[in-house]
C-alpha cells in the first residue's frame, strides 16, 4: 500500500517531468502547485467542507449515539445499529447517485451546499460508531450518582457523559474529517460547475495527462493526512494519561482518608 505512495512522492521531485527516469532534484512542481490560484481556492473549499462536515456530523453523531444508547429493547437497538451500519457498507457510487437524484428532485443546486450535506450524511454513521462504544463502557452508576447529587439532565450530559466519551468524540471528528478530505465518489456526483474539491480536481487533471504537479499535490495531501493521524493519537494519548493520573490521584486520596480514619 505504501510503495505506490512513496513512488509518487519520489517522482514529485523529478526535474525530468516524467515518471520513467529520475533526472534530478527539483521543487518546481511544488512551486507550480502554490502558484495555481484556482487550485488554492479548491484547497480552501476542501478544507472548509471537511471542517464544517466534521463538526456538524460530530454533533449529530453524538446525538444519534446517545439516542441509540438510551434504547432499552435489544431488538430495537440492533435495528437502529443496522440502519446506521448499512450506510457505511453501502457502495459510494450508490450513495452519490442517490444524493444526486434527491438534490435534483427537491431543487437543491449542485455546489457547496450539496457537497456539504452529502459529506455530513455519510460521516454521521462513522461518528456514531466511534462514540457508541465509549457510551457502552461508561458505568451507569456514574449517572445515578450525579442524579442523586441533584444534577439536572443537562448537567449530567455536560459534566459526566461528554467528558467520559471525549476520546470517542475526537476519534469521530478526525475520522469524519479524513473521510471528507479523501472522498471522491460521492463528491463527484454532487459537485456542480464552479465548485470542486481536491479529489475531483486530481481526477480531472489525471485524465488530461501525466503531470508531476499531481504528484506534488498528492504528496501534500498525504502529509496533511499523516499530521491529522498524528494529532489524533497525540490527543488520545494525552487524554488517556490525564484519566490515568486522575484515577491514581483518587485512589491515593481515598487511601489517605482511610489511613487517617
Amino acid at each position: 500500500m505504501y510503495a505506490p505512495i512513496f513512488y509518487l512522492t519520489f517522482y514529485s521531485f523529478n526535474s525530468g517531468g516524467t515518471m520513467h527516469g529520475y533526472e534530478g532534484f527539483t521543487l518546481d512542481w511544488y512551486k507550480e502547485v502554490f502558484a495555481d490560484t484556482r487550485l488554492l481556492i479548491i484547497v480552501l473549499n476542501t478544507l472548509v467542507i471537511a471542517l464544517l462536515s466534521g463538526l456538524l456530523s460530530t454533533v449529530l453523531g453524538i446525538v444519534g449515539a446517545l439516542a441509540i444508547y438510551e434504547v432499552r429493547r435489544r431488538r430495537n437497538k440492533n435495528t437502529l445499529l443496522s440502519f446506521n451500519n448499512v450506510l457505511i457498507v453501502s457502495p459510494d457510487v450508490i450513495i452519490g447517485a442517490s444524493f444526486l437524484i434527491l438534490f435534483t428532485m427537491i431543487g437543491i443546486r449542485l455546489g457547496f451546499f450539496s457537497v456539504l450535506l452529502s459529506h455530513i450524511a455519510f460521516s454521521v454513521p462513522i461518528v456514531v460508531l466511534m462514540v457508541l462504544p465509549k457510551l457502552q463502557e461508561m458505568s451507569p452508576t456514574l449517572i445515578d450518582a450525579a442524579r442523586d447529587l441533584g444534577a439536572s439532565r443537562w448537567q449530567v450530559l455536560t459534566g459526566v457523559v461528554l467528558p467520559f466519551i471525549r476520546p470517542g468524540i475526537f476519534a469521530g471528528f478526525f475520522m469524519a474529517l479524513t473521510y471528507s478530505l479523501d472522498d471522491f465518489a460521492v463528491t463527484f456526483f454532487v459537485t456542480g460547475n464552479g465548485f470542486s474539491t481536491l479529489s475531483v480536481e486530481i481526477y480531472s487533471r489525471a485524465r488530461q495527462g501525466i503531470s508531476l504537479s499531481i504528484n506534488a499535490l498528492s504528496t501534500l495531501i498525504f502529509l496533511f493526512t499523516i499530521l491529522l493521524v498524528a494529532g489524533y493519537y497525540f490527543i488520545t494519548r494525552r487524554s488517556g494519561s490525564r484519566a490515568g493520573s486522575a484515577s491514581r490521584g483518587g485512589v491515593m486520596t481515598g487511601a489517605g482518608e482511610g489511613g487517617s480514619r
